[in-house]
């Protein structure tokens, strides 16, 4: 629940280490360790998504230009949240690194909730459910595919994320276009609803 509200924990050792435990000495049973996984990665994405919509925005606007987030940058991701936040998300649970920060993001670029919660959802239950199963069936068959399957998996993460970064920079300044003209488009809209 911490690391999904932002903090940088070890969350995917602890579902693996307990679903470990769970198969090899049954101290646990594996349904629990499930059931608190997949709770708690739920619980803090929305805790974490709170917190990125009540002063996540704000934050970056004041602060995001130390890091290179630039007005134009935060108007894209509040675009890309927008058009692909589900994907985003979902994927998100996936990545460690993202997975930290998907649900601040989300809250600071005001992805609509709803669809927060059901990406959110799916992507704890996959994620946090899998792992769990996955590991407690393997048992101690896990330790003997961590060499060649974890480099093949590991390669192919890294070819996903290197080409999914080239993607957005070779197409920052389009996406960044479009963003900027559905703000201004909206903009006006905004105004006359007040």
């Amino acid at each position: 629940m911490l690391e999904s509200m932002g903090l940088p924990l070890p969350a995917e050792s602890l579902i693996i280490g307990a679903a470990l435990y769970a198969a090899t000495t049954h101290h646990l049973e594996i349904r629990w360790v499930v059931v608190a996984a997949v709770t708690g990665a739920i619980m803090g994405d929305n805790f974490g998504y709170l917190i990125g919509r009540s002063v996540g925005f704000k934050l970056l606007q004041k602060h995001g230009g130390k890091v290179g987030l630039t007005h134009e940058r935060l108007l894209l991701g509040r675009y890309l949240f927008k058009r692909h936040g589900g994907t985003v998300v979902f994927v998100g649970r996936f990545v460690a690194i993202l997975r930290v920060f998907v649900a601040l993001l989300a809250g600071a670029n005001h992805m609509p909730w709803k669809s927060f919660l059901w990406h959110n959802a799916l992507g704890g239950v996959v994620w946090a459910g899998g792992y769990a199963v996955a590991t407690y069936f393997l048992g101690k068959e896990i330790f003997s595919l961590s060499g060649p399957l974890a480099i093949g998996i590991g390669s192919l993460v890294v070819l996903f994320l290197g080409v999914s970064l080239y993607f957005l920079k070779k197409n920052e300044k389009r996406l960044t276009d479009e963003a900027l003209k559905e703000a201004k488009a909206e903009a006006p809209a905004e105004k006359d609803a007040t």
